[in-house]
């Protein structure tokens, strides 16, 4: 992932939300993100998240439901649950910097009425669409400065260690 940062999304079948905002983070953001996306249930893409995606031209074919178990070892910037559901069951990820929540409702309540299911998940598209454009370039630079301004605390903390030697 050499110096991307990495998001995580979680929603429960990891089938519609999710999948939709992995999908644009891969697409959209793929010079500095890395996206990931997974459930707290394993269910499978919902035939409509593949229809919205295919219709933006942007393929997800690769892409299938994952378990949040999957992700819990691994070293994540952002964890960002999109329903509110899989907030309340997310368990604490101890190798994420940060944790945030974006409240979407299910398109998938919708699949038996395709035209409706077609609006609703075109919606949840633009959603999290916006979202990422107002958030991942905020959240870059917030990651760059807290590492930058580390950085710099090591480098003082080393200059002064370095100081205090030549002097003795």
């Amino acid at each position: 992932m050499e110096n991307k940062k990495s998001i995580l999304f979680l929603c429960t079948h990891n089938s519609a939300r999710s999948q939709i905002a992995e999908g644009l983070v891969n697409h959209f953001f793929q010079d500095t993100w890395v996206a990931f996306s997974a459930g707290t249930e394993i269910s499978k893409i919902n035939p409509y998240t593949l229809k919205i995606m295919n219709e933006y031209n942007i393929d997800i074919s690769n892409q299938y439901s994952k378990h949040l178990n999957d992700f819990l070892s691994k070293d994540i910037d952002y964890v960002v649950t999109v329903c509110d559901d899989a907030n309340d069951k997310c368990p604490n990820f101890p190798n994420a910097k940060n944790r945030m929540h974006l409240s979407l409702p299910d398109p998938s309540i919708y699949n038996d009425n395709e035209e409706l299911a077609m609006i609703k998940f075109k919606e949840i598209y633009e959603k999290i669409l916006n979202w990422l454009n107002f958030k991942l370039p905020t959240m870059e630079q917030l990651q760059n400065a807290f590492e930058t301004d580390a950085v710099q605390k090591l480098n003082e903390q080393n200059l002064s260690k370095t100081h205090k030697k030549a002097i003795v």
